[in-house]
């Protein structure tokens, strides 16, 4: 028998070839272990500087991506990152007030990657308010022209800040501006009052426009000096007043017009002083704070006439009034500069100069009348009303003026030229000063007694005198004759001796 087999077609044989091979493949690869990629780690570590001084910046946060974590670089501006996947990394940097920043870096296996970066400052950054005042916060007992300094933080010169300073006095709304958009770090705060609290603000601001105020600091002033001197001085043709104490210190110049302010006069409560002032186009009197605060003009009448540059006037002995002469008429006017009366008009062809008023024995007043020529004067006693026209002095050769009454009333002190040189243009020689009873009983030279080294010097007038406060001194002007050189304030005893020199470059004095 033959056998027969079964013979499948070519294209069946070969699909079972290949199903056969597939299956090898399969049960090698089954036998074969798992491959794995290695990891690769490096180290990167950085510095930050800021781009305008070059220092290193603390505390700038520190990123990457891929991300990691976060840090902060430390006081020398460095950050070190560990255990970084090799390959690139970007590293961002961030800071308050400066802009962003990125670079990147690649990483190597085991390797350590240095990098810098630099920060510059962001052009849109508030700067930071200045700090360190001086004065420093709530100090006292500072002069009357203050240096005012603050300091900057966190800036250099490059940073081209700007200051502006606002200066504010106690109970009082209204700033002054002491800076405006300036580089400097201090200013000077002038003419400011004493015993006053004032308050003081920064605001800075950089080129960007950015800006910030600074705390509002306070400091106070010292307290007024008690001046017991007032006095007149002209400086480069200016004439102002001034007050100090007797040895010349805490010197205030209380006016500084460019007129002339002149004669100044303590009120005999020490509240307030009168004096003279051309600023309206003639002479009228004034009023002002012994600080040279708030002036005041009291009268409309002026203060003038024959040889009267605004020196006719005297306080009454309460404080209260005031008396002075306009050409020919004595009036008497209230402080505020109320209640004008007319007291007395002068002999004919004669004005009214110079006066004093006291309150003794009834109440007196002392009044000069002079003529067209200034050596032409007499001395008159008056009742406080303007009645009873005594003649107390009559006309004598050489000059004679400011009469003042003694602090019992019954003398009156004056200055006389005894060379008897009648100059129409006011020149005297060898002035003297004098007291006199007013009942003409006795008068003395003063001015005779100081002989030697204490003694007057030849060429010279005393002249302007006015009794000390205790009554027991004069005070008084020496200059002289030729009226070139600046004069001077001196006192004396009621004798003449001890004379004493106060002043240089001062003239019309007041002590009370």
């Amino acid at each position: 028998m033959i056998n027969t087999y079964f013979i499948p077609p070519v294209w069946e044989r070969r699909l079972v070839s290949a199903f056969r091979l597939l299956c090898c493949l399969c049960l090698l690869s089954a036998c074969q272990e798992d491959q794995v990629v290695p990891a690769y780690y490096g180290t990167v570590t950085g510095t930050v500087l800021d781009g305008r001084t070059n220092l290193p910046v603390a505390n700038a946060s520190v990123t990457t991506n891929p991300a990691t974590s976060s840090y902060l670089t430390n006081a020398q501006g460095k950050f070190q990152i560990d255990n970084v996947p090799a390959g690139r990394l970007a590293i961002t940097v961030t800071k308050t007030d400066y802009q962003q920043v990125s670079a990147n870096v690649t990483v190597y296996d085991t390797q350590v990657a240095d990098v810098s970066l630099v920060l510059t400052k962001s052009s849109s950054a508030i700067p930071t308010a200045p700090t360190r005042p001086s004065p420093a916060n709530q100090a006292t007992g500072q002069p009357t022209t203050v240096v005012l300094a603050w300091h900057p933080v966190n800036a250099t010169a490059s940073d081209s800040l700007r200051y502006d300073v606002l200066l504010f006095e106690s109970n009082n709304v209204n700033a002054t501006s002491l800076l405006t958009n300036s580089k400097d770090t201090t200013v000077t705060a002038a003419n400011l009052k004493y015993g006053t609290t004032y308050y003081w603000q920064v605001t800075v601001r950089n080129p960007a426009g950015g800006s910030a105020r600074g705390p509002v600091w306070n400091f106070q002033t010292a307290s007024l000096p008690n001046n017991r001197y007032l006095y007149a001085r002209t400086v480069a043709g200016n004439t102002d007043i001034y007050s100090s104490d007797g040895a010349g210190n805490n010197l205030l110049r209380l006016t500084s017009a460019a007129t002339a302010e002149t004669a100044p006069q303590l009120s005999p409560n020490r509240d307030l002083i009168a004096y003279a002032s051309n600023a309206s186009g003639q002479y009228q009197l004034y009023t002002m704070n012994r600080d040279g605060s708030n002036p005041r003009q009291i009268t409309t009448l002026s203060v003038e006439g024959y040889n009267n540059p605004g020196i006719g006037y005297r306080w009454s002995p309460d404080g209260a009034q005031l008396v002075y002469a306009h050409y020919d008429q004595l009036y008497r006017i209230n402080r505020d500069g109320t209640g004008l009366t007319l007291l007395a008009t002068a002999p004919t062809g004669r004005h009214f100069r110079e006066c004093d008023w006291t309150v003794q024995n009834g109440g007196r007043l002392v009044v000069q009348t002079v003529g067209q020529n200034v050596y032409d004067a007499e001395l008159y006693l008056y009742n406080v009303d303007g009645s009873n026209p005594t003649l107390f002095l009559g006309n004598l050769a050489g000059r004679l003026d400011s009469p003042n009454f003694s602090l019992d009333g019954l003398s009156v002190l004056y200055s006389r030229d005894v060379a008897g040189f009648n100059d129409p243009g006011g020149r005297q020689l060898d002035a003297h000063v004098f007291i006199r009873r007013i009942d003409g009983t006795s008068t003395l030279d003063i001015t005779a007694n100081t002989t030697g080294i204490q003694g007057k010097i030849l060429g010279t007038n005393d002249i302007q005198c006015r009794f000390s406060p205790d009554g027991f001194r004069v005070i008084f002007v020496n200059r002289v004759n030729d009226d070139l050189t600046p004069p001077e304030v001196w006192t004396m005893d009621l004798d003449g001796r001890n004379r004493s020199k106060l002043f240089s470059n001062a003239f019309w004095p007041d002590w009370k």
